[in-house]
């Protein structure tokens, strides 16, 4: 499945957030930039790592207009306890049946060790206030995510 396109309005969604309430993006439009990270799974070794740097970050986002949505495939049960453990300062999405990821071209075929499986990817979007596509990060380092994140932002705006 392929990712949006760049320049076009980013695919519309609705989720429950870690408090069983629904954000949606349209919720944003006009208002922040998005920064969407779809994450394989809450409390597993690299995505927490890549979770804490986010938090760590806030203030950093924030200065660039910009809220994190982390979404995952966990549930809506799950996620609290994700936040509570790490002591997470932004919004995690659940993404059960990955109909949002699918739209998003982030649900596919993985591998680890030895094993292939269908799964979430790990990939970023970052989207304009003006709800488009504004850039897609595949390729990066669990450790360095917020980083790259960060750059991408500083050349866009």
């Amino acid at each position: 499945m392929a990712f949006p396109k760049i320049g076009n309005m980013a695919p519309a969604f609705s989720l429950l957030d870690q408090h069983g309430e629904k954000i949606s993006l349209k919720d944003f439009r006009g208002k922040q930039n998005v920064l969407l990270y779809f994450y394989p799974k809450a409390m597993t070794p690299g995505c927490t790592v890549q979770a804490c740097a986010i938090r760590d970050n806030k203030k950093a986002f924030a200065q660039r207009d910009t809220v994190v949505l982390g979404v995952s495939p966990d549930a809506v049960e799950r996620l609290p306890r994700f936040i509570a453990k790490q002591d997470l300062n932004f919004t995690l999405l659940s993404d059960e049946d990955h109909a949002i990821a699918d739209k998003y071209g982030c649900w596919g075929m993985k591998k680890f060790m030895g094993r292939e499986f269908m799964g979430l990817i790990r990939t970023t979007f970052i989207i304009g206030k003006n709800g488009r596509l504004l850039r897609v990060l595949d390729k990066f380092k669990t450790k360095t995510h917020h980083d790259d994140v960060l750059a991408a932002l500083d050349e866009l705006l």
